[in-house]
């Protein structure tokens, strides 16, 4: 058991920012650090999301640098101020243990339909999202009658027809899945108006994975650029990626099956009903299984968890708690810190090496072995590692750190 009652003599250079025995430059340059890998990952993310959403020239020029700009803050928020508190305060929390992903992404995933799928369910940028991956056809309330869905894929095909055919992949992709499914069935309550259910599956199955296979490439086009001139070779990792391929399938997957699943239920039934969502998004759920991802389940989760707390305030069932969601971010963020700390083995190695890049390294480089005396195994994973201390800073004489010939 893990004595966290213990005190040491020693000062937070001599356990913290071993680098540097200040503690205003260890916070500057641990800020900036976060900042320049905070930009990073926003940059391409922000950007991308426009691009998919379609935004206006508006929000390039007057928005999209703001919003970069807040994202990165919040992120370097986390590095700048747990060096600050660590300095002041040097306090330790209690760690915890994650969830099986798959189970848990299948029941978020069902739950995130279902609201989907209900009437004021969800708002926002939620519901723009889902709608974009799944398709608005699996919205039960539409703004026009069966009649005029049928009229506007007539105007389609007859526009199709009148424009000249070429012979393009994207053509030849499109022609191949209607040959397959040309004569399939459609139940009379599926309201893909255009397809029968089985082209329905597929063709959502292709739009998304040819998605996830872009937004992954486009994410390692920075790395993959830097190496353009060293070894050209890697640019061709760009588009064979097992990444690329895993995200892709993740995302087509998910939508086939929750397609394919909410289309047997109404055959099932004979009728459509906003409970199938649960059933199809549970299902849909296991294509985790291709692309596993604590962060995406785990955020996820917790946004169904703040979603289903607002609505119950909506309902009057919850009471409701000024700032709950910044208290609760900041005592999880406090956990996986404490866990980064004391007991950098009960971390995934995805999250340390996110740590590591957000730090540049120096959270690699505390002096774990002067907290072994807490139980935890702070230094179980750093054996032989002694950092090089100024003795003039430091409160206990420092160790000579072992040399190698």
């Amino acid at each position: 058991m893990a004595a966290l009652s213990k005190s040491i003599p020693h000062n937070c250079y001599e356990i913290g920012h071993t680098w540097h025995p200040s503690c205003r430059v260890s916070f500057l340059q641990v800020t900036w650090g976060a900042l320049e890998e905070s930009l990073k990952i926003y940059a391409p993310l922000y950007l991308i999301a426009a691009i998919l959403r379609k935004r206006k020239l508006d929000y390039y020029l007057y928005k999209l640098l703001p919003e970069i700009l807040q994202s990165a803050s919040f992120l370097t928020a986390n590095g700048a101020l747990y060096i600050t508190f660590f300095c002041t305060l040097r306090r330790g929390l209690l760690t915890i243990y994650m969830a099986n992903l798959v189970l848990l992404f299948c029941i978020t995933a069902a739950m995130y339909m279902f609201f989907f799928r209900c009437k004021d369910g969800l708002k926002g940028f939620t519901f723009s999202a889902l709608r974009f991956i799944v398709g608005k056809e699996e919205i039960p309330t539409h703004s026009y009658s069966p009649e005029a869905a049928y009229a506007k894929v007539e105007q389609k095909r007859e526009k199709q027809e009148e424009k000249p055919r070429r012979m393009h992949i994207i053509y030849l992709v499109r022609k191949l899945v209607n040959l397959i499914c040309k004569h399939g069935p459609r139940h009379r309550c599926c309201k893909h108006y255009e397809d029968n259910c089985i082209s329905y599956c597929i063709k959502g199955f292709i739009r998304m994975f040819s998605v996830g296979y872009l937004i992954q490439c486009c994410l390692r086009i920075p790395s993959a650029f830097r190496h353009l001139f060293t070894k050209p070779s890697r640019l061709l990792s760009l588009f064979y990626n097992k990444e690329n391929f895993q995200l892709g399938a993740f995302l087509g997957s998910f939508v086939s099956i929750y397609k394919g699943t909410s289309c047997f239920l109404r055959w099932i039934r004979n009728l459509d009903d906003e409970l199938h969502a649960i059933i199809a998004g549970f299902l849909a759920g296991i294509s985790m299984m291709f692309y596993k991802s604590t962060t995406i389940s785990m955020y996820l989760a917790s946004k169904l968890v703040e979603t289903m707390y607002f609505k119950g305030i909506e309902a009057g069932k919850v009471p409701y708690f000024p700032h709950a969601d910044t208290i609760i971010y900041s005592i999880s963020t406090a956990i996986c810190f404490q866990a980064a700390v004391m007991e950098v083995q009960t971390l995934r190695p995805s999250y340390w090496k996110f740590l590591l890049r957000l730090t540049k390294g120096r959270f690699a480089v505390m002096n774990r072995k002067a907290l072994d005396v807490f139980g935890t195994g702070a230094s179980k994973h750093f054996q032989g590692f002694v950092p090089r201390l100024d003795p003039r800073y430091t409160v206990v004489k420092p160790e000579l750190p072992i040399e190698f010939s």
